[in-house]
């Protein structure tokens, strides 16, 4: 997509973190896995977790998302290389080399909070996955937010 006096944006898979990203203590709302599986008609979607609550195999079980278990930021961002271009969402220490490597980087300020690190990787923030998530399947959503 183009991005009036932004750019053009290209990306084929959508990189999320499980916890105080796509859900909070490691749980996912029901309205997250529908949108999750909108998003995976449009994009590769992938799931990478260092599963801190025990729940990535539970939560995601049955949506068309694939999982990657990681143990560090390190790992995560060497994973996410594999599926550039990507767009990555994110709220911690642990997903800034993920965010800094994506076409396009939102983190999530939730409930479980976000690093600054974090926030300063990122192009856009939001308060809500399911706002992030949105912007995704609506393009002219993207562009109100980041035309200059």
């Amino acid at each position: 997509m183009e991005i009036p006096n932004y750019g053009k944006l290209e990306f084929k898979a959508v990189l999320f973190d499980l916890n105080g990203t796509l859900g909070e203590s490691g749980r996912m709302g029901e309205e997250v896995r529908h949108l999750l599986e909108r998003l995976a008609d449009r994009y590769t979607v992938v799931v990478l977790s260092a599963d801190t609550f025990g729940t990535l195999e539970e939560e995601l079980k049955g949506l068309p998302v694939r999982i990657e278990r990681v143990s560090s930021g390190v790992e995560k961002a060497e994973i996410a290389r594999g599926y550039a271009p990507y767009a990555a969402v994110g709220n911690g220490n642990n997903d800034v080399a993920m965010l800094e490597g994506a076409e396009l980087a939102f983190c999530v300020i939730g409930r479980e909070g976000a690093t600054v690190e974090a926030l300063l990787a990122s192009d856009i923030v939001v308060t809500d996955v399911k706002d992030a998530i949105a912007m995704l399947l609506d393009e002219r959503k993207l562009m109100a937010t980041l035309r200059g």
